[in-house]
């Protein structure tokens, strides 16, 4: 058996196995061997079948078979010791006139190899790392969010903004009756939400249905009427109001701060506020991690130029899935894939060149750590590591937990070695603005 390697260009390559008789002929004869001495043929006894039959029979299936075998093994054999860096696997030249009966059997597999190309994080320009700070209009928020949270319900005569509002729909030609709690900010359609002002309970509001809500399918739910008629429905339905209750709010109280934050760890309105800040800026800390971690990414991609066998790939991708592709189908998929599979090489060049390794003591602390943190949030505040790590020994026996928590550990490493690396000054904001430089909401 001959194997050999020939580059078409820094991106494709050709190799060729050459077979010959001596190569497969003795695993041939054995499988026909073992044939005969089962086969079942009407006229021949079993072990009696003539050999020639056999191979008649037989003969071309093995071979197949048993060429194929070499072809597999020694040619995974073959990439392995080249130490090639292929994207997507081999591909089967195919022959039209192969002939099988050839003395030495040839054959051809493309390969797309990887590109070689270098990081260079000095591309990465016109970046900001942001500090999401919680300012006072959220904390006041957060603190009015609590008091409602913690508040006691009141019934009430007359409707107010704010108020919840129990009553029933009605369209008598429709066949519409359905009870339903709403709130004065509910509609979309601001006029709808006014009629509710100031009625008590058994007055009765008319409402049309088109533009009611932003999103016809909650006619679904509140008149229970089917999917194929919310689409532009216009029509009037009633609105019997049976019960106004609103909210009142919890009083700030040390019984309150206690069955908040434990007892005694928090005495006054300005702790709690401290407090709202540390636990919320904590949270805000890893979504700003998460898009300088994106940012530095689509920087990355724009600035780290590198062709792709892309002709290979399209073929290959064709031949992939469990359902061959149309040449135009493969096309429309590479086109979709190719960022995803340039960030893969990316991420690949950086793990590798940064020795970015993930050990299983990296992994046994990572997930020690979030444990801890969703123990914290269900009031155990100190675990003994004997309990932590029996649930880490659980959750690291399931391969799927493996392979996220793995994914989220090689983050964090990048997401280092990215603030080690790339130049970005550090930028105080607010959530909203936050938010909005995030997504120009």
């Amino acid at each position: 058996m001959n194997i050999t390697r020939n580059n078409i260009d820094n991106l494709n390559a050709v190799v060729t196995v050459e077979i010959s008789k001596e190569d497969y002929t003795p695993k041939v004869e054995k499988v026909l061997a073992n044939y005969r001495k089962t086969a079942n043929i009407p006229g021949f006894r079993k072990g009696a079948v003539p050999v020639s039959l056999i191979k008649k029979q037989y003969g071309k299936a093995v071979l197949l078979e048993e060429v194929n075998k070499l072809l597999q093994e020694n040619l995974n054999e073959f990439l392995q010791k080249e130490k090639l860096d292929l994207l997507g696997n081999p591909l089967p030249v195919i022959k039209d006139d192969f002939n099988w009966d050839a003395d030495t059997l040839t054959f051809d597999f493309e390969l797309g190899l990887s590109p070689d190309f270098e990081i260079d994080f000095g591309t990465v320009k016109n970046l900001n790392r942001y500090k999401i700070v919680a300012d006072d209009q959220m904390l006041t928020e957060q603190v009015d969010r609590i008091r409602k949270q913690y508040g006691k319900m009141v019934s009430k005569d007359t409707v107010e903004e704010g108020d919840d509002i129990s009553g029933t729909f009605t369209n008598e030609e429709k066949g519409i009756n359905a009870p339903a709690k709403i709130t004065t900010d509910l509609f979309a359609n601001k006029e709808a939400s006014a009629k509710l002002i100031g009625k008590k309970v058994g007055d009765t509001v008319t409402l049309n249905t088109k533009g009611l809500f932003d999103d016809d399918h909650k006619l679904m739910d509140y008149l229970k009427v089917g999917h194929d008629d919310v689409h532009g429905l216009d029509i009037d339905v009633d609105f019997t109001i049976e019960e106004i209750t609103s909210t009142e709010p919890a009083e700030l109280t040390q019984e309150l701060f206690d069955k908040l934050f434990g007892e005694g760890a928090v005495t006054s309105v300005e702790q709690v506020k401290e407090k709202i800040k540390e636990d919320a800026e904590k949270q805000f800390a890893s979504q700003a991690d998460q898009k300088f971690l994106n940012d530095v990414t689509e920087s990355l991609l724009g600035s780290t130029n590198f062709d792709l066998p892309a002709e290979f790939l399209k073929k290959w991708i064709q031949t992939a899935g469990e359902t061959r592709l149309s040449p135009e189908e493969a096309e429309a998929e590479y086109a979709r894939s190719e960022k995803g599979l340039r960030y893969q090489l990316i991420e690949g060049k950086i793990v590798s060149s940064n020795n970015l390794q993930i050990t299983f003591e990296d992994l046994k602390a990572y997930t020690g750590e979030v444990i801890r943190k969703q123990m914290a949030q269900f009031g155990q505040m100190n675990p003994t590591d004997e309990d932590v790590q029996g649930i880490v020994a659980r959750v690291l026996s399931n391969q799927e937990e493996v392979k996220k928590l793995s994914d989220q550990v090689m983050s964090e490493k990048m997401l280092n070695l990215y603030k080690e690396k790339v130049q970005a000054p550090e930028q105080e904001v607010t959530y909203g603005e936050f938010i909005k430089k995030s997504y120009g909401e």
